[in-house]
């Protein structure tokens, strides 16, 4: 008997925009533009990232701000819709639930797997809370253990785990030197070829 399949997307990338890149645009603040997609260490980057905003006194709500005006890439929506309709859809994103509902709302409200950010009365971000180690890898390990058939695409370094622990794992739009970096995982540009390849994958 087939298993039954289950995708996991990445969110940022491959959903909707990179949040701190739009972050960056409206505030000026260039350093903000760095993402997974040049900085492997996530940890480092989120540091990084908490510093800036001390420095610029930015506080959740004008983060927020940011997101509110925000939606899905084109095609987004739709591709979710195709996906849900064949297969169970899991988001594993290293974002925070209180920078994503938005976002989720506006693509149905798929499951969402990510983390959490400690904010004080104030508003300031003082700390981030990661849900686990490596929970992208971790997730789709736990999948495949409760056989299920897994299938993922994602575009930054922080997704190669993923794709990896995943029973077929593809590109979604990466930087050019990632695929020269990890050529095992095939590069897709359109939401059309992700869904063939997911098709493939999961026949």
């Amino acid at each position: 008997m087939r298993k039954p399949v289950l995708v996991c997307l990445d969110l940022e990338g491959v959903l909707v925009p990179e949040i701190w890149i739009n972050v960056a645009s409206k505030t000026g603040i260039e350093e903000l533009k760095i993402t997974t997609r040049e900085m492997p260490d996530y940890d480092k980057l989120m540091e990084q990232r908490l510093r800036i905003l001390d420095r610029h006194h930015l506080k959740i709500n004008d983060i927020q701000a940011v997101i509110d005006k925000m939606g899905p890439l084109d095609g987004a929506v739709e591709f979710i819709a195709w996906l849900r309709a064949r297969y169970q859809v899991v988001i594993l994103s290293d974002t925070f639930y209180q920078f994503a509902e938005p976002l989720m709302r506006q693509l149905g409200f798929p499951t969402l797997f990510c983390n959490q950010l400690e904010i004080d009365g104030s508003g300031r971000i003082i700390a981030y809370h990661m849900r686990m180690t490596d929970p992208k890898r971790h997730a789709v390990a736990a999948f495949k253990s409760l056989n299920f058939r897994t299938i993922a695409a994602g575009d930054s370094y922080n997704d190669t785990a993923m794709l990896a622990e995943a029973d077929a794992g593809f590109f979604f739009r990466p930087p050019e030197h990632l695929p020269k970096e990890f050529p095992q995982f095939p590069v897709t540009q359109t939401y059309a070829e992700l869904q063939s390849r997911f098709e493939s994958a999961g026949s």
